[in-house]
């Protein structure tokens, strides 16, 4: 029996559709118009791909999510693909994670070009001072967040204080994170014992997945070739968005730091207020944070360079998605895995804490209403405020008081 068969709900009267990679491109296409929240969309992609058109199971997509939360990249990006992948093979993973993106995508191209049209101007000006002070504020609300899942004993917090202590020193933060994953193959020996197996049924188009894998990495190979003998900037771009995604563990925010060090720190191709201004917008549009490199590649290089970047950022969460899931039940017992993710996720938690220290550092214009709007913002994300209407009403509040 196939997983879309098993998920059939009698009480709801209707066959489950029959997933196709057009109707998983439409299906998350919609979804990915209101896909604001990140992480938080996983509950709206199991509501879709369980409740709604049943193409897996609800044990089926559980596991996946899991994965999908162990593995670097967006979390929410990858859930889609593994729901596609599940449902459809290679073709419908590929299907549900473009339609996914390309709203965000879209979106975060007009207010590129916006914000370059309209950054001199006084409200503008005043809207993005707000911006600065609201991502602070949701930087240091995820870094809370981190903590209450990652630090639990002394261990986690020698983790945590290391990782922000070397980070201030200026330490490249791929660094910390693989240090961090060393330390705790060392420090989690009393690992939890793995969760009880459930069954995986693995459709034909995932067992034969290899030589379809071996063609899509060919192509973007190719495609990352090419772009060296056209453009070395772009190049240059493709391979750091690459590596950003692929140490970027727990999520989105998870790259905030290594995006900032590679592009602001280490190349200086956007100041750190800009690069600011850019998570602000990651943050008004549905999708990942991560959709940010959308703005750095636009500012670097117009649209091509947003286009080489947005697909630069998510390629090694979609090849991550593939090659995993063929060995979702082994992963799952590898306990030395699951000691070194927990060391990453502990470093996590010191290198936000870390970046919002040092953006609240970099602020020129704190006065007593920038202090009240912070503190505001940052009370209204602890109590569980969409973080869209946070950032909507903060920006419109500082408009009028900074």
């Amino acid at each position: 029996m196939t997983a879309t068969e098993s998920s059939a709900d009698p009480s709801q009267g209707q066959p489950p559709e029959k997933a196709t990679a057009g109707r998983l491109f439409l299906a998350f296409l919609r979804l990915g118009l209101t896909a604001f929240g990140g992480p938080a969309m996983v509950a709206y992609i199991r509501d879709l791909a369980v409740r709604k058109k049943q193409w897996l199971t609800r044990e089926v997509f559980e596991d996946g999510a899991a994965l999908c939360q162990s593995i670097p990249g967006a979390t929410a990006m990858q859930t889609a693909a593994y729901v596609g992948l599940r449902a459809a093979g290679p073709a419908g993973a590929l299907a549900a994670f473009a339609g996914f993106v390309l709203p965000a995508f879209a979106l975060m191209i007009a207010l590129s070009a916006a914000y370059q049209a309209g950054r001199g101007l006084t409200p503008v000006l005043s809207a993005f001072k707000g911006l600065n002070i609201i991502i602070i504020a949701i930087i240091a609300n995820a870094a809370l967040s981190f903590g209450i899942q990652s630090v639990r004993n002394w261990r986690d917090l020698i983790l945590t204080a290391a990782a922000a202590v070397l980070l201030f020193l200026h330490i490249s933060p791929i660094a910390v994170i693989a240090g961090s994953a060393a330390t705790g193959m060392l420090l989690y020996l009393a690992a939890d014992s793995p969760k009880p197996d459930r069954p995986n049924p693995t459709g034909g188009s995932i067992r034969h997945l290899r030589w379809r894998l071996a063609m899509i990495v060919a192509i973007a190979a190719a495609g990352t070739a090419a772009l060296f003998f056209m453009d070395k900037k772009l190049f240059s771009l493709s391979l750091i968005m690459m590596k950003i995604d692929l140490f970027a563990f727990g999520g989105g925010f998870a790259s905030v730091p290594l995006m900032l060090h590679e592009i602001v720190d280490v190349r200086g191709w956007l100041d750190q207020k800009t690069f600011m201004d850019g998570i602000a917008l990651g943050q008004v549009t549905p999708g990942p944070i991560v959709i940010t490199a959308t703005f750095v590649g636009y500012h670097i290089g117009g649209l091509a360079g947003a286009a080489v970047a947005t697909v630069a950022i998510f390629t090694p969460s979609f090849f991550m998605v593939l090659l995993t899931v063929p060995y979702l039940d082994r992963l799952k017992k590898w306990r030395l895995f699951q000691r070194a993710l927990r060391g990453v996720l502990a470093s996590f938690v010191g290198l936000l804490a870390a970046v919002a220290a040092a953006f609240g550092l970099a602020i020129t214009w704190w006065s007593a209403p920038a202090t009240i709007l912070g503190a505001a913002c940052f009370a209204a994300l602890l109590l569980k405020v969409d973080i869209l209407w946070v950032v909507l009403a903060g920006t419109a509040i500082s408009v009028v008081i900074l």
